[in-house]
């Protein structure tokens, strides 16, 4: 990833009490002509004058490389994989990284040794559905004495999708898409014979979720259920009664996650356009990315 031309470097709040010590001795040194208390002073702040390259130099032949962003629902957070590289002959300390005005907390890294990489994840809240961009990445160091902070930003043309979030009635639609030819088939739906489990989806409902499992320590997984049904579930945007675009995008969402979620093919209309009957991973985003991209309120 491309850096900035230069690294920047500025004073943290530890630099103003250094002054105020300095400042103080100075004092001291001054009005009873102390040959001690001005070697003191002058060793300080020789100590603080050397720390300023060491600082810029930490953060030399260190680049980042981002890793792409899994989809995440309005409302939960966004996880970033960034691996932080040191291509030096040095083992850098004090490493912080940052995605500016995300409101996501700094990843801090203590040691990278010379040739390394250190692997961290940033988390940042998704708080519009939408295609967003991540334009800078800052690396940051106070090392080693904490008093100036040097940063570096990188430019970034990383992009992550946030889906509108799940609400509404999580019954799914009564009628459904039939073609003339179409058979019943087994499919899975709510409240008859238990068919087995399978991985949790984030934004569905925590209703079905087998809890004995997960005070096995086994991850979330949600219970699924065997009935007889036929064709496949129709959701139509302009169908629904809502007066929101917004809240008809979090009704679909939800159905989408609940027709996944018992493996019955659904397909989905919006203006402009139509996604055939399917069922599976690549449809289920599929369709959540037509209503995330959908025109009106969405992130830069």
């Amino acid at each position: 990833m491309k850096a900035g031309k230069f690294p920047l470097l500025y004073p943290t709040a530890s630099f103003a009490g250094l002054l105020f010590v300095l400042g103080a001795m100075w004092y001291a040194a001054s009005s009873q002509n102390s040959p001690a208390v001005y070697l003191l002073l002058f060793a300080l702040t020789a100590v603080f004058l050397v720390s300023i390259p060491h600082t810029l130099l930490n953060l030399a032949d260190v680049t980042i490389a981002p890793e792409s962003a899994k989809p995440a629902f309005a409302g939960q957070e966004v996880s970033l994989p960034v691996e932080i590289m040191n291509c030096s002959r040095a083992t850098r300390r004090g490493i912080q990284l940052v995605v500016p005005g995300r409101g996501g907390k700094r990843k801090h890294v203590d040691c990278i040794p010379a040739g390394k990489a250190a692997r961290v994840t940033l988390r940042f809240p998704a708080k519009q559905r939408g295609e967003h961009r991540i334009a800078t990445l800052r690396l940051t160091s106070t090392y080693p004495l904490g008093f100036v902070r040097v940063l570096k930003k990188f430019g970034s043309s990383q992009t992550y999708l946030v889906y509108p979030k799940p609400s509404g009635d999580p019954r799914l639609p009564m009628h459904r898409a039939r073609s003339p030819h179409s058979r019943p088939q087994t499919e899975l739906a709510e409240g008859d014979d238990f068919a087995g489990v399978r991985a949790y989806v984030p934004g569905e409902s925590q209703r079905h979720i087998d809890w004995r499992a997960v005070a096995r320590g086994q991850p979330l997984m949600t219970k699924q259920f065997a009935a007889e049904a036929e064709g496949s579930v129709h959701l139509d945007f302009s169908a629904l009664r809502f007066h929101g675009a917004e809240e008809r995008l979090s009704q679909l969402a939800l159905w989408v996650i609940e027709a996944e979620r018992v493996r019955r093919p659904y397909s989905l209309r919006l203006p402009n356009t139509e996604i055939a009957p399917a069922v599976g991973e690549a449809h289920f985003h599929r369709c959540l990315r037509a209503l995330s991209l959908f025109p009106g309120k969405e992130g830069a």
